[in-house]
C-alpha cells in the first residue's frame, strides 16, 4: 500500500474514533435519563394498579391521584417523541451506518470504530 493511502486511512480511522468517542458521554447521560424515568414510570404504574379505586373512579381522577406516574409517563412519551431511543443508541448507528459504506472498499470497523482491513478476494 503507498504511504499517502496508509496516511489517509490512519487520519480516517483517527478522525471516526474521535467521532464515535466523543458520542458516549452524552450517550451515558442519556441513558441514565431513559433508565431512570423508566424506573419512576414502573414504580408508579406498580403503586397505580395497586389502588382498589383505581378500577372505580374515572381515568382522569386516577391518574391525578396519582401523579408520579402520570408525570413520568408524559415525560417519557415526551422524550421518545423526541428521539430519545436514537440518542442513546448514537454511536452504533454510526458504525453500523460506517460498516455499510466502507463494505464497498473491502474494510470494516469494530464499535469503537477502529478499521478492520479484509482480505482481498482472490479474482481467479
Amino acid at each position: 500500500m503507498e504511504s499517502s493511502a496508509c496516511e489517509d486511512l490512519k487520519a480516517f480511522e483517527r478522525r471516526l474514533t474521535e467521532v464515535v468517542a466523543s458520542y458516549h458521554p452524552s450517550t451515558l447521560r442519556w441513558r441514565i435519563v431513559l433508565a431512570a424515568i423508566s424506573i419512576c414510570t414502573a414504580i408508579g404504574a406498580w403503586y397505580w394498579l395497586r389502588d382498589p379505586k383505581t378500577s372505580v373512579v374515572p381515568l382522569t381522577e386516577s391518574l391525578f391521584n396519582h401523579p408520579l406516574f402520570f408525570f413520568a409517563t408524559l415525560l417519557l412519551i415526551i422524550l421518545f417523541i423526541f428521539g430519545i431511543h436514537k440518542l442513546v443508541i448514537a454511536p452504533q448507528i454510526i458504525t453500523s451506518r460506517m460498516r455499510l459504506v466502507l463494505a464497498d472498499f473491502n474494510m470494516s470497523c469494530d464499535d469503537t470504530g477502529k478499521l478492520i482491513l479484509k482480505p482481498r478476494p482472490n479474482n481467479n
